[in-house]
């Protein structure tokens, strides 16, 4: 089968049969084009032909060039999902990645707000205008509910209970959980949908999207970004990035006493394995009050 027949072909499948959100969509898509590339220019044109030797070959080259570890790895779990693919429908007799073996990948702790740093990004943003309202129910759910950038985007308007105090969220792979808002975090969304977005929206342009830009559309990854950064540098924090609220938000349950299997429910991660960092984190912190309040720990 032609390379890249092969690629599109699977490419459909995760679209159509797995439902994959469009960010693995298209982190998939950019490797194995890469990774098909790699084989034309070795004179491979056809799937069935691939060793494992090629898919070795791949794997070098992109850590020769200084690829991040983490995105060979992601990488090559692209490609063994395409020949596996490839097998289970029977267009290719064999999956040449199956036995490759994956860079070592370090285990880094993930950037981490402290209580006091987060509590000086809230308030940060001028609630009194409709942007202002606006960025602050942003930076307050992001760190209060724990969502992807691409869920808080996608966020419908329906899909906010706000007397139940939660929220409906479509995570990775199509998948949907309840995600508890409240406090802060549920004062700061009514805020903006009482009197913020109504003065963003655009009769011309009806959208059930929460969280609106300047023009009445659903504002975008891009612009959140955006926001979190403006902010953070206002109180020192530089390339400050959504996903640090998310990481901080769990951070600071596990901290709290929060159960890890609860975590993994609120966060979204299909496997526990996943949230075990932040187990490392909790070890981390306390560590850090051992020290500091032991007499003879010093």
């Amino acid at each position: 089968m032609d390379l890249a027949e092969a690629r599109e072909e699977f490419i459909s499948h995760l679209v159509v049969e797995r439902g994959s959100s469009q960010d693995t969509v298209e982190a998939y898509g950019r490797d194995l084009a890469r990774y098909t590339r790699y084989l034309e220019d070795a004179g491979i044109r056809d799937a069935s032909e691939v060793t494992t030797q090629d898919v070795e070959g791949f794997v070098a080259l992109m850590s020769s060039m200084d690829y991040a570890t983490t995105s060979t790895v992601r990488a090559l779990m692209a490609v063994r999902s395409m020949h596996k693919f490839l097998v289970r429908e029977g267009l290719v007799p064999h999956n040449p990645a199956k036995d490759v073996i994956a860079p070592k990948l370090e285990h880094r702790l993930p950037d981490v707000l402290s209580i006091a740093q987060t509590q000086a990004l809230l308030e940060q943003p001028y609630a009194a205008t409709a942007s202002g309202s606006r960025d602050r129910a942003i930076l307050e759910v992001l760190y209060g509910c724990g969502l992807r950038v691409s869920e808080l985007v996608g966020l419908d308007c329906r899909e906010v209970l706000l007397e139940e105090e939660l929220l409906l969220v479509l995570g990775k792979g199509a998948k949907e959980r309840v995600v508890p808002v409240s406090g802060a975090a549920l004062r700061a969304l009514k805020a903006y949908l009482e009197t913020g977005r109504p003065s963003l929206a655009k009769p011309a342009r009806p959208t059930d999207a929460v969280f609106l830009n300047v023009r009445g559309g659903r504002l975008s990854r891009q612009s959140v970004h955006a926001i979190c950064e403006r902010y953070g540098r206002f109180v020192g924090i530089e390339g400050l990035h959504p996903h640090t609220l998310r990481h901080s938000y769990a951070t600071h349950l596990v901290e709290g006493g929060a159960d890890l299997r609860v975590v993994q429910e609120l966060l979204g991660h299909a496997s526990i394995a996943t949230t075990q960092i932040y187990s490392h984190v909790d070890r981390t912190h306390v560590r850090f009050e051992y020290l500091t309040a032991h007499p003879r720990a010093k």
